[in-house]
């Protein structure tokens, strides 16, 4: 076999190797978004109860802008509803902990109660604030059911604080934020709920 002829089958073998490897890649690339998606969407939406929407909140983005509250900044949000009617918001908030930013995530109904805060991301000391991104996670459930008004303003703060909450041990820092930050998307959808709801609807 002539060396010309050997370069050539390399450079046809080559090909066809490229070539699958690109097809399989692209062929697959879809499922792999897909599953992302599906786990994303697992990761955020299992703040809500599974029977209390039934459309696909991460498809339908509030149009916020990015907002800078009195403690935190709100990123964005999405809507959960139910046969058409709001169940609740879900804002994606970040605030400045002991060690770096702290994203969360924040569900309130539409009557203005918290269903859910979750911890997205944060860089806290591992073993005392950290212990933020737990899920589940007893402390941040302590504000599930809670409101604007219940507790009043000066309630949304540390017990050392004369505020009504406990805090994470040995995280004092990273409580206050955390308390902050719901407080201020509390706030928010208070003071926005219209645009963030929409009317109510009479029977």
């Amino acid at each position: 076999m002539s060396r010309a002829s050997s370069v050539a089958i390399l450079v046809v073998m080559a090909g066809l190797g490229i070539g699958s490897t690109y097809f399989v890649q692209h062929t697959s690339a879809s499922r792999i978004a897909a599953q992302q998606h599906l786990i994303d969407s697992r990761n955020l939406l299992d703040l809500l109860p599974p029977d209390s929407y039934d459309n696909q909140p991460l498809e339908q983005p509030l149009a916020l802008d990015v907002t800078a509250l009195t403690n935190s900044t709100l990123l964005g949000g999405y809507l959960a509803s139910k046969s058409g009617q709001p169940y609740a918001v879900l804002l994606r908030s970040q605030t400045l902990g002991y060690a770096g930013a702290i994203d969360l995530l924040i569900a309130v109904d539409a009557n203005g109660r918290l269903v859910g805060v979750k911890t997205l991301k944060q860089s806290e000391t591992p073993g005392l604030g950290a212990r933020i991104a737990d899920w589940p996670n007893a402390w941040l459930q302590m504000f599930s059911g809670k409101s604007r008004t219940d507790p009043g303003d000066n309630g949304w703060a540390l017990k050392k604080d004369q505020g009504q909450f406990d805090q994470i041990a040995g995280a004092t820092i990273t409580s206050r934020a955390v308390i902050n930050a719901t407080h201020d998307a509390l706030r928010y959808c208070d003071e926005h709920r219209q645009a963030l709801f929409g009317s109510p609807s009479h029977e």
